[in-house]
């Protein structure tokens, strides 16, 4: 088996995986949730018209701070949603699992055994920049 046809035996892993399936019915989810795309497309309104605004020639100070205030607004209600929490911990364990691939897959690179090696994870102690725990 070549290179390819083997990062396709392990692509094919990948998705039978849990983690992968969760983060599929999320997005899913995401993708049919109506409000929340509705959140999304006033969010990315406002965004633009924050944008049109600190671009202007004469920039109206009190319509950027009312904008961005809608703005923080709106990204706290997309953000608090069930759909988008769990999507998001949905992605954070296929970010995990890619994580892991990866470091063996650079171990290898670097000659380490492919049959002993094991993901490397670097904890800095914060878990608000965390991928999952190992």
């Amino acid at each position: 088996m070549g290179i390819l046809e083997a990062t396709r035996a392990l692509g094919k892993e990948m998705q039978k995986d849990e983690r992968f399936i969760a983060f599929a019915k999320a997005k899913l989810a995401n993708d049919n949730d109506e409000q929340l795309q509705k959140d999304i497309g006033e969010f990315n309104i406002v965004r633009m018209n924050l944008e049109k605004e600190t671009g202007a020639e004469q920039v109206n100070e009190e319509k950027v701070k009312e904008l961005n205030e809608e703005l923080r607004s709106i990204y706290t209600k997309i953000m608090s949603s069930k759909t988008m929490v769990d999507y998001n911990n949905a992605k954070a364990g296929l970010d995990a699992m890619l994580n892991d691939i990866n470091s063996v897959i650079m171990q290898c690179a670097l000659g380490a055994d492919p049959e002993t090696c094991e993901p490397e994870h670097e904890c800095s102690g914060s878990c608000s920049t965390c991928g999952g725990c190992h």
